[in-house]
């Protein structure tokens, strides 16, 4: 039964004698912060314009990991949302299991092939189907900065990790947190995505946090690796241990700390708080990452259902997320970039527009690498036990040495 949607309205074609109003959809998401919210409700209002009804459906967590526990009992019971949040590898995962709906007549009316990048299309398809909708890319190698801390301590973007440590020791030395951190193994892999990239480079990062070659991750530059989140360890405040990464933020935001490192849904948290990128915030790459993009993409994956009027609902809501209105107006709330190409950055910001470019420039470049803490370099094994050891050394259990050892060993065994 080949389902087509007709334009501007929330009806989809079922047979060529039946149509079918879409009706509601149930949602299964973790985007529970202030600028996610606020990004939550464009398309809650696009869908309500079309007359679909929205069940939401939050669980709190920026990483998802609960969302996906919970999504995982609502299938087991046969009773699974309609849509739901996913990341990288999981959509392949459920995908394998057959429990995705396949949306390749939308896709194909709709030309979702000729504007989303390769490297999403890897996640969105499945054996050549199109099983999601990509919401946005997000990179995770950037830094959040307080342009008025900046401004005091007559500080300039550094340029290299050795200036990082420069300013993070200054805004030490000057009363203020240096380095706002959650203490959340999700938040602590985004960090080390970007030291393994930074040590490295792009070569390195693929042979380890991709082809996952044992070599690479026992070597001296994944030790190097380790021993700058050593560092970055000695900048935190004593409080960090379970804090959420918008409350970080919050902390750059308000003007207690001087940087965060942090994937760009930080910039939906500034932008909540009324203030301007360039103005009351500043964005630039982790130093050393320079031209590598680290990304991961919010996509949503649409449950098998069997009643006519939730099949209409989902492809309701995947038309209105690929529609290049929706993604300019939702990504200059989120702080994400679009993930259609053919988008204008005329309506982002100045970090916006940045992130645009550089993430063009990295496809065009090899430089653009999906994150390992997002999900976007290995599958959930693999990912979670590399979050085991990074997490286990940040909070001082071993040494930088013998984490690039039991790194080796945890993924061996995840393999």
């Amino acid at each position: 039964m080949r389902m087509m949607k007709i334009t501007g309205a929330a009806l989809v074609l079922m047979s060529s004698t039946a149509i079918v109003h879409a009706d509601n959809v149930e949602v299964l998401h973790w985007w529970t912060s202030g600028g996610e919210a606020a990004a939550l409700n464009v398309l809650k209002g696009d869908l309500e314009g079309q007359g679909v009804g929205w069940t939401d459906m939050p669980v709190a967590g920026g990483g998802g990991s609960d969302a996906m526990t919970v999504l995982r009992a609502r299938v087991t019971a046969g009773d699974p949302p309609t849509a739901v949040q996913m990341l990288g590898f999981s959509i392949q995962d459920w995908a394998a299991e057959g429990a995705l709906a396949n949306l390749n007549g939308l896709a194909e009316e709709q030309g979702w092939a000729d504007v989303v990048p390769a490297a999403l299309q890897q996640f969105s398809t499945f054996e050549g189907n199109w099983v999601s909708a990509p919401v946005n890319v997000h990179s995770t190698n950037w830094v959040w900065a307080n342009s008025a801390i900046m401004a005091e301590l007559g500080l300039e973007q550094p340029g290299s990790w050795d200036e990082f440590v420069a300013a993070m020791e200054a805004a030490e030395a000057a009363g203020y947190t240096a380095l706002a951190h959650g203490g959340q193994a999700w938040q602590d892999a985004t960090i080390f995505d970007s030291m393994v990239m930074g040590v490295g480079g792009p070569d390195f990062y693929q042979a380890a946090m991709v082809d996952l070659d044992p070599e690479a991750l026992g070597s001296e530059q994944m030790v190097e690796a380790f021993q700058r989140m050593e560092t970055l360890r000695g900048f935190v405040d004593d409080n960090f241990s379970g804090r959420d990464w918008n409350l970080a933020s919050a902390m750059v935001a308000n003007g207690e700390a001087l940087f965060q490192i942090m994937g760009d849904w930080a910039k939906g948290e500034f932008i909540a708080a009324g203030q301007t990128a360039g103005e009351e915030f500043q964005c630039f790459r982790v130093p050393g990452t320079e031209g590598t993009v680290t990304f991961n993409s919010d996509q949503f994956a649409m449950f098998n259902v069997t009643d006519d009027a939730s099949m209409a609902s989902q492809m309701a809501m995947a038309s209105a997320v690929m529609s290049p209105e929706f993604q300019v107006a939702f990504n200059t709330v989120k702080g994400s970039v679009p993930a259609r190409t053919d988008i204008s950055d005329a309506e982002f910001d100045a970090c916006g527009q940045l992130g645009m470019a550089q993430l063009a420039d990295a496809a065009a470049n090899g430089g653009l690498f999906g994150s390992m803490a997002h999900g976007h370099a290995n599958n959930p094994s693999v990912q979670n036990a590399m979050y085991d050891v990074i997490t286990a050394h940040f909070n001082g259990e071993f040494d930088a040495a013998t984490a690039a050892e039991e790194m080796v060993t945890a993924v061996e065994l995840a393999m």
